[in-house]
């Protein structure tokens, strides 16, 4: 579990960080739900 969480907290991070170089308020926002619908699909399946 311990890792499970390590890794997140890592990819979470990374995706912060790319989130200072991306200007556009809807491109983050259209991002961040593509990443999620994703994220989700592959924890249920």
């Amino acid at each position: 579990m311990k890792r499970l969480i390590g890794y997140t907290l890592f990819w979470t991070a990374v995706g912060m960080a790319l989130a200072l170089f991306i200007e556009s308020v809807f491109l983050r926002i259209v991002i961040i739900l593509i990443l999620m619908l994703t994220g989700y699909n592959l924890f249920l399946c």
